[in-house]
Formats: structure tokens, sequence, C-alpha cells
């Protein structure tokens, strides 16, 4: 099938059983899968537009209620968490999408600076990985209890309990690494709230199955303000050319296996160690931006 607006041809079938198999796996770790979804219709399916963004916040606006309802339902959801997060990654990713469209509308740039990013963040996974060795502070032990339980909230810190252990952070801390994290994720076309993840676990030290739903929750809510901008700006582009609105057909088809895969993943965390659901992402993130930063290079 031929889907107009990004010019992609592929199977009806594709694209939503690779959004499964990606989001199951990422969604463990409160990541929805977009970032990993970028490079595949970049490199797979040839979509290079500004538009392909706006497409991956099509996907985790469908596919994220899927994780966040079962995270809700099993009590592992730190509302003021996601509060702050979606507090700093909202204005963050508006800023994010103009330098997407003024300073990266070249695709080889725009690979280079999504390698660089990725490259930064699997290194830090792997960096809390040899300074944490096990996970046993993150890890609740066998039964539980496996539900979040907040202690204090105030604008200097949060405090929680998780598997009968207490965790805290800075709540202005957060939010200014929000702040920036949404830019880079405004320009990736991830939502911000994505990469915010693995900083909550490598330098808070907050445990990834408590995270995991706040994490996807900032990223649904930053995912729907992105896609709203990308909308209204395209007018604006429409004179030079350049495709810039989300393809809703195609991001609707890989939010529909996101969906099922999100929800199967959250339901499936609690049986996967911390240091493993790490360890996966590192790789992955490693080998994307690897391959990433060599084709610039090569280029």
């Amino acid at each position: 099938m031929l889907f107009p607006v990004s010019g992609v041809e592929t199977p009806l079938w594709l694209p939503p059983v690779v959004a499964a198999v990606i989001s199951f796996f990422t969604s463990m770790a409160g990541v929805s899968g977009a970032f990993l979804l970028l490079p595949f219709q970049m490199s797979f399916l040839g979509f290079t537009s500004p538009a392909v963004s706006p497409t991956n916040l099509v996907f985790n606006i469908v596919g994220i209620p899927g994780g966040v309802w079962r995270y809700l339902r099993e009590g592992r959801m730190v509302w003021p968490l996601a509060a702050i997060t979606i507090a700093g990654t909202l204005p963050g990713v508006i800023g994010g999408g103009f330098i997407r469209l003024e300073l990266l509308p070249d695709p080889r740039a725009f690979k280079a600076f999504a390698g660089c990013v990725l490259l930064y963040i699997g290194l830090r996974m792997f960096w809390d990985l040899a300074r944490g060795g096990k996970d046993k502070a993150s890890q609740p032990p066998p039964g539980g209890p496996w539900r979040v339980e907040v202690q204090h909230f105030s604008w200097r810190r949060l405090v929680f309990t998780f598997g009968g252990r207490t965790h805290a952070c800075s709540t202005w801390g957060v939010f200014l690494m929000a702040l920036a994290v949404g830019v880079v994720g405004g320009v990736y076309g991830i939502g911000g709230g994505a990469i915010i993840a693995p900083f909550f676990v490598a330098i808070y030290r907050l445990p990834v199955h408590a995270v995991a739903g706040a994490a996807l929750m900032g990223t649904f809510v930053t995912s729907v303000v992105g896609v709203i901008f990308y909308q209204v700006v395209a007018p604006w582009y429409a004179g030079s050319g350049l495709a810039v609105a989300p393809d809703w057909l195609l991001g609707a088809l890989f939010g529909l296996g996101g969906l099922a895969g999100m929800y199967l993943g959250a339901r499936t965390q609690r049986l996967v160690p911390a240091s493993w659901l790490k360890l996966m992402l590192g790789l992955i993130l490693l080998g994307v931006a690897g391959r990433y930063i060599y084709g610039w290079l090569a280029g």
C-alpha cells in the first residue's frame, strides 16, 4: 500500500507488527519504542522528511494508553513524577519542534544528531549498570509489595516508597532535566518523556519498575502537544514543498501495534529484573547510535 503523505509503500501488516515487537520490550523500561521506530522509518521505509517526527508522535498517542492502563491497574503510577515530567517537557518539545524544522531539515544532519543523543543515553545506561552492580535496591522482593505510595511531594522534593524501600528525587532537578530532554525529544520526534526514563534510572537511581508508568504518561501528553504543533505550523511550510504534517494513517498503524505491545510489556515487566531491562536498552541504543554516526562520517 502507498501512503501518500509520507510516500512510503509497505504492506499494511508490517507497521503494526514491527511496532508491537519493539514496544513490547521497550515499554518495560518506560520507553514507548518511538526512538527505534524512527530509524526504521528513515532507513527501511525511506521516510526522511520532517513529517517523520510527528508521525512518530502519532504512534505514541495511539500506542501508549495500553501500557499506561496496565501500570495504573497495578498501582505503579508515580503521579507527581509524571506531572513534573509533563511540566518540563511540554515547553521543551515545542522548542525542539522549531529546531527540527529550521535547523535540522536535512536527513543526514538529523541522523547525526539522533546518533549522538542515542549514544549518550546508551553510555549512561552502561555506566549505571557498572556503578550499581546488582539491582537489589530497585527490585522489589518476590511477591511485592508492588504498589507505589507517595510519602511527600513539594516544589523541592518528591519521596515515595516502592517494594518496601524509600526513594527520593529533587523536584526542580527533575523539572530542569525534563525541560532539556523535551527539547531533544521534540527534535527527535519521541515526545521527550521517552528519553527521560533512562535518566530517572541512571542519575536519580529510581527503580525502573516504579517510574516506567510515569515516563510513559509524560511521553503521551507531550506527544499530543507535539502533533498539534506540527499540524498547526504545516501550512507555513507548504509553499516550500517541505512535508511537515504527520502521516496519520501510517502513524495509526504503528500505534495499533504499539497499543498491544505496550500493554503486554507492562504486564510482563514485573517478571524481568531491572538489570536486564537496562542492559537491553543500552545495547539497542548503542547499536542504533553507532549505525547513524558511522553513516554520517562515511557519507
